[in-house]
């Protein structure tokens, strides 16, 4: 089989490798599509300390496919049922897991990061990731890309749900990725009156507009702290939420809430980043200032509702598909930048 693998920093091959044997407490997925997410891209970048210096890693944790074989010692699942996976895999025994908080474990496993994920035309199910819950069978009517995209969705509503997001609400989102496209998305469909995206780049701005933004705003021509205010008649916003890594994103965020203001620092900054927050406007403001992290189990069946349901199209944000083949240029061609959400299709060679 073909697989996409992680030989360190700045190095992925396309390689040949055996069809995976096994064990009697596993299960065999073959992988029908696989998105490249931004963790992927830092990782191909600059590594991952899960990764040992020497270690080869497939990458790939959203993704979507069908069961092929079945250890003897697995029980509900058979062949040919469709299935999507939570990467994250908790220990089961801290104090995150049994809050049912998988995604926040110290000791976690993941699919795509300390284990092989889904970059690769067969995929293994560990034992731990069977009994811990975080395989999903995909509905009928959903097509393995949309499936493939729940994951992302996921990691959105786990910073969403904490957020009270009501009609009345003006929401921010900064950055204009899928990421970014999510949130929209997700602003669209619990009825905020008004969603404002800032991106400094006029062609990812038209590209995200259309998912439902009432207002973007164009960071390399206007101030943005200055313009939201203006979009919002000075009231400012209500949610605010960081969709892309930089520093001066956050502030700009801070420097926009309303009085009672909620925001979400969603995409991480590089290790070491430091950021000056004014406390005296969150304690005056009665703001609250929040984080998450990937998804857990249950934020993870919450959305593939919201996506079986049809409130959300996860697809909207795809915008190139690769074959097996291209798998490689397909990093290349994410990481410049290109386009918003690039999947991979493991079953087809080549994608025109």
């Amino acid at each position: 089989m073909k697989a996409v693998v992680f030989n360190g920093p700045g190095t992925l091959t396309l390689e040949d490798r055996a069809r995976p044997e096994i064990g009697p407490d596993e299960i065999l997925v073959r992988v029908q599509a696989a998105a490249i997410c931004g963790t992927d891209l830092k990782i191909y970048r600059g590594g991952h300390f899960r990764v040992g210096e020497g270690d080869t890693r497939v990458l790939g944790h959203e993704l979507a496919g069908d069961i092929v074989e079945i250890g003897g010692n697995v029980s509900y699942w058979r062949v040919g049922q469709r299935v999507s996976v939570v990467p994250n895999i908790g220990c089961g025994h801290c104090d995150m897991c049994r809050k049912g908080l998988n995604n926040m474990c110290p000791d976690y496993d993941a699919f795509g990061i300390s284990i092989d994920g889904g970059f690769e035309e067969y995929m293994v199910v560990t034992p731990s990731a069977i009994f811990g819950g975080n395989l999903f069978e995909v509905p009928d009517s959903l097509d393995w890309e949309a499936a493939a995209l729940v994951e992302p969705l996921s990691c959105c509503f786990n910073a969403w749900k904490n957020l009270s997001v009501s009609p009345e609400d003006r929401v921010l989102i900064l950055g204009t990725g899928p990421i970014a496209g999510l949130f929209l998305m997700l602003a669209k469909a619990y009825g905020a009156r008004q969603v404002i995206v800032v991106g400094r780049r006029a062609t990812r701005l038209e590209e995200i507009a259309g998912l439902g933004a009432t207002d973007t705003v164009d960071s390399s021509e206007v101030a943005v702290v200055d313009e939201v205010l203006r979009l919002t008649d000075g009231h400012g916003v209500d949610v605010a939420l960081t969709a892309a890594p930089a520093p001066e994103l956050q502030v700009q965020a801070m420097a926009t809430l309303a009085r009672y203001g909620r925001m979400n620092f969603f995409s991480g900054l590089n290790k070491g980043t430091k950021v000056e927050i004014d406390t005296n406007k969150v304690h005056y403001r009665g703001l609250k200032l929040l984080g998450s992290t990937g998804s857990s189990i249950e934020d993870y069946a919450r959305s593939l509702r919201l996506v079986e349901s049809g409130q959300i199209d996860v697809k909207a944000v795809i915008t190139h598909r690769f074959g097996m083949d291209q798998a490689v240029s397909a990093f290349d061609h994410a990481l410049a930048g290109k386009g918003m959400k690039t999947l991979i299709l493991p079953q087809e060679r080549n994608v025109a």
